[in-house]
């Protein structure tokens, strides 16, 4: 009896294994806000990686971690590297700038993965509607023991990211606002 349990438990975890490496492992987050400012006043928050410590949702997690900004517009980087586990080391790149408009950034955290984030902003009356989005193939930059996990982390990236870039969106909305 025993046998059999054990055996079903490994063949079931063996699926599952091997489900990771053929179900979709595109993840998408979206989150939006109303800002009530002209868009040039928010675009500048976010095109240049010195602004973004003022309303990154992450900024707070590590005081001590360590940043490299170079460059500009396109191609303009941030690299950064930190002990702490929520916060880790990465860089995001700029890959496509339309002021005021839209500015795309490529992101790569090491073997946790890579995405792209998109943000657009659209001009709504006196405020600007802002879109926050981020894109990511889970698999893409994982080792391959790892990619099952990183698909199964796929479903969760939403609840995963989504209140981050809330916060984000508030304390961008906040910055954006006040000056």
């Amino acid at each position: 009896m025993l046998k059999k349990i054990i055996g079903s438990v490994l063949a079931v975890l063996a699926i599952a294994f091997g489900l990771g490496f053929v179900l979709p492992d595109r993840a998408h987050v979206e989150r939006e806000a109303m800002i009530n400012a002209p868009p040039e006043k928010i675009f500048a928050l976010i095109s240049d990686f010195n602004q973004w410590n003022r309303w990154s949702p992450w900024a707070d997690l590590d005081p001590d971690a360590v940043y490299e900004i170079t460059g500009s517009g396109v191609g303009h980087r941030m690299a950064w590297t930190s002990k702490d586990p929520n916060v880790g080391d990465g860089f995001q790149t700029v890959t496509a700038t339309e002021p005021p408009s839209r500015l795309v950034t490529h992101l790569e955290f090491g073997d946790m993965g890579k995405a792209d984030a998109t943000f657009a902003l659209t001009p709504d009356g006196e405020a600007t509607k802002v879109v926050w989005t981020l894109d990511s193939k889970m698999r893409e930059g994982v080792p391959f023991l790892m990619r099952p996990m990183a698909t199964y982390m796929g479903f969760f990236m939403d609840g995963m990211v989504g209140a981050d870039y809330e916060k984000g969106l508030a304390r961008w909305k906040a910055a954006a606002e006040a000056s």
